[in-house]
């Protein structure tokens, strides 16, 4: 390239929803790049879904943006208009149609050579945003960046020589320190090209001495050494140079970087060496824009962020983002999965809804994303869509025609394909889904409408857990069955569908690196004050409607403390799942379902981070590292609530993929508060394993006369490799007397006589009367969003999920007084809470002090407690919606009875 007009400015705009207009009669104009509704233009939107975000000036049809442009700046005899990311595209000039264009995911170019030298233009872009071949996924979902209309990123004209390079393709290889250069000479079947590649980030500078070579018939492929002391590219050592062509001052740069991502013996390997994925889940959702960024600045900013919390992987769904974020993850060493923008059913001719069109396009989007962005080394892997179906040969023929196009990246058919019928193909080099058979598990958490449960889900929790003997079973599965008509239904984005099933390998193990998918989903509550936040063209009227709703039902004073509560039992399922996959030894990685909060699809607040990658201040940076880092020291043990005067006892493991480290010194201390109980240090040495034992500990723990909360520390000398766990130690308890205490049932004529003498009586409900008034008892955070998964889950015809969010424990009431607690869920109240019913306490006309309060969904809304009092005749209530015969068999269970017990007692 010799030149560039940048384009950017002011446009005339013409807005078209009718898609009848032709020819527009501009009466407005915008700043490009931008989106119209960014610019506020069109007419505002009174919508309030309260599903996902509102586009107050969404607007779906043809937007006609128009200047003059001087043709006669251009130099040399090739003249192209770029349009870096936009929708449907047909380009005018002077009214003559010059083409459309529909990629999603690559730039829109368009050739004027033959106007160069005759002058001003009246260039007109028609931009469409509706009548896609394919659905688009994320790319155009309300649920994340929003359909917008416009144009974004760079917009300019880009003048070449006589002769230069198009279609550029580099394959670095490291083992022999080259980079081979492939192109196609435009203008001329001779040339020679000047080649140069000088490092620019690191430490360390390097330079590749310069080279020239001759291109003949119109191809150039050479072989260009880096050196022997070239810089390689990798998570720990984003080393980058720029490399440059040169066609006679026609010059074509690019960044590349020296790597091999490859994949051996089940693990993902960067330059040789093993590398474990920390992947976040992306769907481009920029709630202060509704559109993607495509300024460098801001991807590095975004992908600082998620560095900080330990991530070295983004994993695209149904999305492709722009170069930007490519180059961003280059400069921090992130390794990249873009996803083609699809999410449905790969289908062959013969099948009745089959349609060609919309599987061209698909497949040739993907030669767009690996033409536009495949020299980037942070372009590491590359998937077929999302949770696919249809049909195996074909999804195995594309895989085959990328990897011959472009064998610089790993390929995957897709993210959970086939779900419960679960393959490798011929041509897949990773597996990525949720479960290996119906209950072969890797991942802790899960949809009722995709049961069974994870172990997160349904265990108490303890820190044994691992997919191991999952990935690779001592004893055969069981085969996942479909219907009689061999079809199966299945979750299809935030409703069903009904596909067709093939038969499910019960036995199935992958020979290939196996990454979990989508792991977490652990909800949080909003929280209300991030409704400032929305400054741009999206709005919180979902946020609106959840917070008028928990209004009406009285509880909006307890919003902040919902937030708070639900955010830290999310936390610690969120530990459990992560340290799960670390403790794995034949798992590749995972990707997590997310750091960051979704906006859509029933709106999932799952993230740490809020929707602007902001800290919601449940977890710092540092902590999460402590279980999501090239480096985690892991305790193995069996359970988070112990006795008192019992012995603790863990085996301390370190999980490492991290460049350089071969081992240090173990340091690991249990307190209370400031008093030290034991510690002791080990140093340990890794060798050439990713996964070491390195110490048993055993703990004779001290009495206590009441709960005491211990932690766990552990930490490797004068590196930040860290973690730590919260112990609960109860005291010895007996099963709780009954002396003093009226337990009843229910509140019935001799009940009422007591409490008319100002007694307090207990009622302890049969837990079968009360299930209409009540909703069942779950320990662990909601999964993703309740109003999503209700309505599958509906229209699936299974059972709905629980959808409750954890405790708000009044811990201050004297019924808690000899059961010592935090506000929120810890796992000292996991017996108690499944063995419970939360009531409902919606419109009762009593005056009711909540002490154990179950925090419910956005949608419901219910107030909900498991223990709770209220006056009445001149006595006192207390009810305690639990099984105590089911809590009598635990430390705390009884611990907990005792405590409600003795605030009875009369």
């Amino acid at each position: 390239m010799k030149k560039i007009i940048d384009l950017s400015g002011e446009w005339k705009l013409f807005m078209d929803s009718t898609l009848t207009v032709t020819e527009p009669t501009y009466c407005d104009d915008i700043t490009l790049p931008d989106t119209t509704s960014n610019a506020r233009k069109g007419e505002p939107n009174n919508e309030r879904p309260d599903g996902y975000l509102t586009d107050i000036y969404k607007f779906e049809g043809n937007a006609w943006f128009s200047r003059r442009v001087d043709l006669s700046e251009c130099e040399g005899s090739t003249v192209k208009l770029f349009l870096e990311r936009t929708r449907i595209t047909e380009l005018f000039v002077d009214g003559k149609s010059y083409g459309v264009q529909e990629s999603l995911v690559a730039p829109h170019i368009y050739d004027l050579s033959d106007l160069i030298g005759t002058g001003e233009h009246e260039l007109a872009v028609r931009v469409c945003n509706v009548g896609y071949k394919t659905n688009g996924g994320h790319l155009t979902s309300p649920d994340t960046q929003t359909n917008w209309n416009g144009i974004t990123g760079r917009i300019e004209l880009q003048c070449f020589g006589e002769k230069y390079l198009d279609n550029v393709m580099i394959f670095p290889n490291v083992s022999d320190k080259t980079v081979r250069i492939t192109a196609d000479l435009i203008g001329g079947d001779k040339a020679l090209v000047s080649v140069s590649a000088d490092s620019f980030n690191g430490d360390v500078k390097h330079h590749a001495e310069p080279m020239a070579f001759e291109i003949t018939s119109s191809k150039l492929d050479c072989t260009y050494p880096m050196g022997d002391d070239c810089l390689l590219w990798s998570e720990h050592h984003p080393n980058l140079y720029y490399l440059r062509l040169d066609i006679y001052g026609d010059v074509y740069e690019q960044v590349i970087g020296m790597r091999d991502f490859s994949q051996k013996d089940g693990k993902f390997t960067i330059n040789g060496k093993n590398t474990f994925l920390r992947g976040k889940h992306d769907g481009m959702i920029f709630p202060k824009t509704g559109y993607a960024p495509t300024d460098l600045e801001e991807w590095l900013k975004i992908l600082e962020i998620s560095k900080s919390y330990g991530i070295n992987h983004y994993r695209y769904h149904t999305c492709c983002p722009p170069e930007a974020a490519f180059l961003a993850a280059d400069m921090l060493g992130i390794y990249m999965e873009p996803q083609l923008p699809f999410w449905g059913t790969i289908t062959t001719p013969d099948d009745e809804k089959h349609d060609q069109a919309e599987q061209d396009f698909l497949i040739e989007e993907g030669f767009n994303m690996l033409r536009s962005f495949g020299n980037h080394p942070s372009y590491c892997m590359m998937s077929l869509g999302n949770e696919l179906w249809g049909s195996k040969e074909i999804l195995n023929d594309i895989l085959g025609r990328y990897k011959a196009f472009d064998n610089r990246h790993l390929y995957t058919q897709g993210s959970n394909n086939f779900q419960w019928f679960p393959n490798v193909l011929e041509n897949d080099d990773f597996f990525v889904g949720v479960r290996l058979a119906n209950d072969r598990l890797i991942r802790g958490s899960y949809a009722m409408c995709d049961a069974p449960l994870g172990h997160i889900q349904t265990d108490k929790p303890s820190t044994l857990h691992d997919y191991d003997s999952v990935i690779k079973p001592a004893q055969k599965s069981h085969e996942t069955e479909a219907s009689e008509d061999g079809t199966v239904q299945i979750q299809y984005g935030t409703t069903m569908k009904t596909v067709k099933a093939s038969e499910a390998d019960a036995d199935f193990i992958p020979e290939v690196p196996i990454v979990t998918h989508e792991i977490g989903q652990f909800e949080t509550y909003p929280d209300y004050d991030e409704m400032k936040k929305y400054t741009g063209p999206l709005k919180p009227r979902n946020f609106e409607i959840f917070r008028e709703r928990l209004r009406q039902k009285g509880l909006l004073h307890l919003a902040k403390d919902y937030f708070e509560c639900s955010g830290k039992l999310a936390v610690a399922c969120y530990k459990e799942e992560l340290e799960a996959a670390f403790r794995s030894k034949l798992l590749a990685g995972f990707q997590v379902l997310d750091i960051q909060d979704f906006t859509g699809q029933g709106t999932a607040l799952v993230g740490i981070l809020d929707a602007f990658m902001d800290s919601k201040g449940l977890i710092t940076p540092d902590k999460w590292k402590g279980f999501c880092n090239d480096a985690v020291l892991l305790a193995r043990f069996d359970d988070y609530v112990l006795v008192e005067k019992s012995t603790f006892s863990a085996k301390i493991q370190i999980c490492s993929f991290r460049d350089g480290f071969e081992g240090g010194e173990l340091v690991w201390k249990l307190s209370y508060g400031e008093n030290m109980i034991a510690d002791g240090r080990k140093t340990f040495s890794l060798g050439s394993s990713n996964y070491l034992d390195i110490a048993d500990i055993s703990v004779q723990l001290p009495a206590a006369d009441k709960i005491t909360y211990l932690t766990l520390s552990l930490s490797v000398e004068n590196t930040d490799i860290s973690n730590e766990y919260e112990l609960t130690v109860v005291p010895i308890t007996e099963n709780a007397e009954l002396d003093g205490v009226y337990l009843f049932r229910e509140v019935d004529a001799e009940a009422d006589k007591l409490l008319s003498q100002g007694k307090t009586v207990l009622i302890v409900p049969d837990l079968k009367a009360i299930e209409e008034m009540s909703v069942e008892g779950m320990y662990c955070q909601d999964f993703w969003c309740y109003p999503m998964f209700r309505t599958i889950s509906d229209m699936m015809k299974k059972p709905r999920p629980i959808g409750t969010m954890g405790l708000l424990i009044d811990t201050e009431h004297p019924a808690l007084s000899g059961f010592g607690s935090k506000k929120y869920s810890t796992p000292q109240w996991f017996e108690i809470v499944q063995n419970s019913r939360a009531v409902i306490l919606d419109d009762r006309k009593e005056d009711i002090n909540v002490i154990v309060r179950t925090i419910d969904n956005v949608e419901r809304n219910h107030s909900l407690s498991l223990l709770y009092e209220y006056e009445r005749n001149g006595g006192k209530v207390v009810v305690c919606a639990c099984d105590i015969e089911k809590l009598a068999e635990s430390p705390e269970g009884r611990a907990f009875v005792k405590s409600v017990f003795d605030h009875c007692r009369n």
